[in-house]
């Protein structure tokens, strides 16, 4: 099914290149619907579970309860600060690309802001039932790829998404999409993404320290990522916090930069 995501990473590109400007901020919905409706002629799609999901669903909160374990709130209190910290990354990144300042009081209050929103929605979440979430830096590569960036289109979304997720059916639409086609898109939107942090960083001054910090932090996030055995002697609860490349990167770069003094 290789051929199936490059297709669709070519239709997407190719559509973003256009110059009609409703097709270039479509690009990324064109290619997924393309792509999907290909999948369903090849046999990769069963729409037959659908049937059993039909109808109309309005969450319950507090559904299962709710209980109070203090060794689950430590361990996802752990969880949410590394929520946070690529959460500040991804807002970072966000005001790049939206031409906002990624600096001073205003940025501060933007990320403060965002970070606030995260962890409330996650709050939200666990009442009505459901997983918390953090904020997705693909996000970041559809502002890039589209050109749209405004608050208020976001908010559309938002009520759009909420509405559709009153519908169980349409979310098992959503989720029998295939992984080619999922892959195809997002791996571009990832490579934008990583081309802002680039960006971002290369915007900074790069001394001896910022190198080391960089370096330490590079290396231990991308060697969690790359040879997870190296994390297979600590505890359950350990490797499932640093088993994230940008958990790890991101607390090594913290305290890297904390514990690093160099005299230039």
């Amino acid at each position: 099914h290789v051929g199936l995501a490059a297709a669709v990473l070519l239709l997407i590109i190719a559509f973003n290149r256009s110059s009609n400007r409703y097709l270039r901020m479509s690009s990324i919905v064109i290619g997924l619907v393309i792509g999907y409706i290909a999948a369903w002629f090849m046999g990769i799609i069963d729409f037959s579970s659908i049937q059993s999901y039909s109808g109309f669903n309005l969450p319950m909160p507090f559904r299962y309860g709710l209980d109070f374990d203090l060794s689950t709130i430590i361990a996802l209190g752990l969880i949410f600060m590394i929520t946070a910290i690529e959460a500040y990354g991804d807002i970072t990144a966000n005001s790049l690309i939206s031409g906002e300042p990624v600096e001073g009081d205003t940025f501060v209050k933007r990320a403060s802001g965002g970070i606030l929103a995260d962890g409330f929605n996650s709050m939200l979440a666990g009442a009505l039932n459901s997983f918390p979430n953090s904020v997705f830096a693909q996000n970041n590569g559809m502002i890039q790829l589209t050109g749209v960036a405004s608050r208020y289109v976001g908010y559309y979304i938002a009520a759009f998404l909420v509405l559709l997720g009153l519908f169980p059916a349409v979310g098992l639409v959503f989720s029998l999409m295939p992984e080619p086609v999922l892959g195809g898109a997002t791996l571009l939107m990832f490579g934008t993404v990583a081309a802002a942090g680039i960006r971002i960083i290369a915007a900074q001054e790069i001394n001896r320290k910022a190198t080391l910090v960089m370096a330490v932090s590079f290396s231990l996030g991308l060697s969690v990522e790359l040879v997870p055995e190296i994390l297979c002697q600590l505890p359950e609860t350990l490797r499932n916090i640093f088993a994230s490349g940008i958990t790890t990167g991101g607390i090594t770069a913290i305290l890297a930069n904390l514990l690093i003094h160099i005299k230039e």
